[in-house]
């Protein structure tokens, strides 16, 4: 097993956490090393893991996992290498015709925050989601606290990241996939049928779903809200929403 070099690459190369490097391996995601403090464990099923994959190990210093994870918890393992590949629409709307199901779609309208769109991704794995949609402008990428956050499930959900939100829009409606946007404006989410080809539209932290995409969407849904904050967080509400296709779908 190799030792340690200095080394100094970008946090977006990097996925932190024992859970989400398992996953990572398992899924047979790229990795070029994994950089580990300590043994034991999961730790050593890591080690295995990597080597079964050529995957290279090298023992690092708590510190050097620090200065990769930049600051972030690693649970004593770095895995160094493309955080996730992209894929293309047709490949997202490729799944459910392989499952044989209708289209089951999550869109993501300037979701910056890597949290919530981690959250979002772990979510959309465990409701059977076939795959996320992102804009390349102003929102969250594939990358290292976006794979935490997901504990995994980045390794297993297609992500597609399109240039323009718009045109891949009418490319899922092309393709018989009703919109269904989130605002308070819409219909209560209870009251919709979800049970066909669907795609969710979540809209950013704040402002929502732009005007453009807005019109572009077919129906618009909401929650009921009883309480004085008028607002979920981004990636509770995307939950909300993907549970109820899931038990709308769960119910036929």
């Amino acid at each position: 097993m190799e030792k340690e070099n200095n080394v100094n690459l970008p946090a977006e190369d990097v996925i932190c956490g024992r859970n989400p490097v398992i996953e990572a391996l398992k899924s047979g995601t790229e990795l070029d090393t994994i950089y580990i403090c300590g043994s034991g464990g999961s730790l050593n099923l890591i080690r295995k893991l990597a080597k079964d994959s050529g995957v290279v190990v090298k023992d690092a210093q708590e510190k050097k996992l620090s200065q990769l994870s930049g600051g972030a918890s690693h649970q004593g393992v770095v895995a160094v290498g493309a955080c996730g590949k992209y894929v293309s629409v047709e490949d997202i709307l490729a799944v459910s015709r392989e499952k044989g199901t209708k289209p089951f779609i999550i869109i993501c309208d300037e979701i910056e925050d890597p949290h919530n769109l981690g959250a979002i991704i772990r979510t959309a794995e465990t409701s059977g989601a076939d795959g996320v949609i992102i804009p390349k402008r102003r929102s969250a990428s594939l990358n290292a606290t976006v794979f935490k956050t997901s504990a995994g499930a980045a390794s297993y959900v297609p992500v597609a990241r399109v240039s323009n939100l718009a045109s891949c829009i009418d490319q899922l409606k092309e393709n018989g996939v009703w919109i269904y946007g989130t605002d308070a404006s819409g219909e209560e989410y209870t009251r919709t049928d979800f049970t066909g080809s669907c795609a969710l539209v979540i809209g950013s932290e704040g402002f929502g779903i732009s005007k453009l995409i807005q019109k572009k969407c077919d129906f618009m849904i909401k929650l009921p809200m009883l309480g004085k904050i008028n607002s979920l967080n981004a990636s509770v509400a995307a939950g909300i929403f993907m549970y109820e296709v899931l038990r709308q779908r769960s119910a036929k």
